[in-house]
């Protein structure tokens, strides 16, 4: 009877692993990005690295933007090796540093000429509660703060390509997510800080395009799907529980191939420059989240957000703000 309830489980997987690969969308656009720079944070695996090749592929000038320059040279040599795309850097940031952020960002203010796409996608999950070395809350930080500064410093420069776009990568769970903008580094138990930090990815994504909305910069964010990438890597858990996890990870989770094809859609198709504030999945736009949709929220956390980044509005290269 065991063998058979065994049995019964595991063809029951692989049917819903078969429906989940043929409802993942492929992006299938073949748009050349030659002449054009993309910077990837979090590039040396999981998802950032497929969409780091597939636009190496293309022709981009890539910048692997890595906390780890040893993993970043491994990429880097793989996917030169992979498409015979010598333009591709390595950069090193480390988003727990905010003076990281602005070193790296001046650094590519300073040496590039043009930054076309800027994709947000280097994240933590499960981290212990610890405060950074500049006083956020580290999955905070390394999630929404960083990531906000870094983009922030370099609208400058993002200015003189033209349609340039900004890719936030995000997550379903910024549907569970409660941000208090009055005590944005309450630790949140489990996934709570991760959740809390994706939906301000999505709020800034909305703040941030009507913002720009006087240039020619486009901002998505987008939820890539549930990823067999290392990001969850820290989750604590039982051994069988662990176990558990990973086998029904390989039927119901995606590839990190799988993963990166809504973030390559959204820095490479054409035409969707009027969508720009928008969410994404699967290679399309979706209505945001009920939790994403509270425009007061998305202003204070705004409003919040400046003020602890001590960025001042009015300095902003924005054409059309203040």
């Amino acid at each position: 009877m065991f063998l058979i309830i065994i049995f019964i489980l595991t063809a029951w997987l692989f049917t819903l692993k078969i429906y989940l690969l043929f409802k993942s969308k492929t992006c299938l656009n073949n748009v050349s990005l030659i002449g054009k720079t993309v910077v990837v944070t979090g590039a040396n695996t999981g998802i950032g690295y497929c969409a780091a090749l597939d636009f190496a592929k293309r022709g981009a000038r890539v910048i692997l933007a890595c906390r780890d320059r040893e993993k970043a040279e491994i990429a880097r040599t793989e996917i030169v090796r992979q498409t015979e795309n010598v333009n591709v850097e390595v950069k090193i940031v480390d988003f727990a540093r905010l003076c990281s952020v602005r070193e790296r960002a001046k650094d590519i203010l300073e040496n590039e000429d043009r930054l076309d796409v800027l994709v947000n996608n280097a994240g933590a999950a499960a981290l212990l509660d610890k405060v950074t070395e500049d006083g956020f809350q580290n999955v905070m930080q390394i999630n929404y703060f960083g990531p906000v500064l870094f983009t922030l410093l370099l609208l400058d420069l993002m200015m003189k390509s033209p349609k340039a776009r900004i890719i936030n990568v995000a997550s379903v769970l910024a549907k569970i997510g409660k941000i208090d903008p009055s005590n944005l580094n309450q630790y949140a138990r489990s996934l709570g800080t991760y959740s809390n930090s994706k939906l301000g990815n999505i709020l800034f994504t909305m703040m941030l395009a009507e913002k720009l909305k006087a240039t020619s910069i486009s901002v998505f964010s987008l939820h890539p799907g549930v990823i067999r990438t290392k990001i969850f890597r820290r989750l604590t858990m039982q051994n069988w529980s662990k176990t558990l996890f990973n086998f029904a990870a390989y039927f119901t989770f995606k590839t990190p191939l799988q993963g990166s094809q809504t973030i390559i859609f959204t820095a490479t198709e054409q035409n969707i420059e009027n969508l720009s504030g928008r969410h994404f999945e699967e290679c399309g736009v979706v209505t945001s989240y009920t939790s994403a949709t509270n425009r007061k929220l998305a202003e204070d956390l705004w409003d919040e957000t400046l003020k602890l980044l001590k960025i001042n509005e009015n300095k902003l290269f924005i054409d059309g703000v203040n």
